[in-house]
């Protein structure tokens, strides 16, 4: 599957425009990670696109979120080792915890960006291009700035080899570079 049938298929299941933008931050932070790691960037930028392909049709329940994109990208003839990360973002489906590289940089790759997201929308002109990786780290600690956000799996970054400094860069950057598409 290439970026094009991806994200028609993003924008077929997935209706609410926040949504749809962050699943292409994730994607651009995906890509970003799997450069920094040496590893295969379109395969981990499908990863991030596609991972909540299914939040609306299972109402984000997280003890079923994951289950129908994994039907529906099996039926589609997606490589499976990115469905196995897509079923790995959310382990409290599986009841299986995450153990490869690929799961842990999509769980906290998509999860950073909704504390990027928080902290560009408290910014006067709330454009993430001027947050900095100091002022993510500082939210991270404030348990009700973005409370939903969860700080554990972001944390995930440092089972993939990178600090929260840098990872906190790398998902500003990755984000910047799509700005225009997410709104932000």
């Amino acid at each position: 599957m290439n970026r094009e049938e991806a994200l028609s298929l993003v924008k077929q299941y997935i209706k609410n425009e926040k949504m749809v933008a962050h699943c292409i931050a994730s994607e651009s932070v995906m890509r970003h990670l799997a450069r920094r790691l040496g590893r295969d960037e379109d395969k981990w930028a499908l990863a991030g696109l596609l991972h909540d392909l299914d939040v609306e049709i299972t109402n984000a329940d997280l003890s079923i979120h994951g289950l129908e994109t994994v039907k529906i990208l099996s039926e589609k003839g997606v490589d499976p080792e990115i469905i196995d990360a897509i079923k790995m973002h959310n382990e409290n489906a599986h009841n299986i915890p995450r153990t490869t590289v690929f799961h842990h940089a999509l769980a906290a790759g998509e999860t950073i960006t909704g504390l990027i997201t928080a902290t560009a929308l408290v910014y006067p002109d709330k454009k993430v291009a001027g947050v900095k990786p100091k002022s993510v780290t500082k939210r991270m600690k404030e348990k009700a700035f973005a409370a939903s956000v969860s700080r554990e799996t972001i944390m995930e970054c440092e089972k993939i080899g990178i600090s929260l400094d840098e990872f906190a860069a790398i998902s500003i950057q990755a984000m910047t570079e799509v700005a225009n598409e997410i709104g932000l």
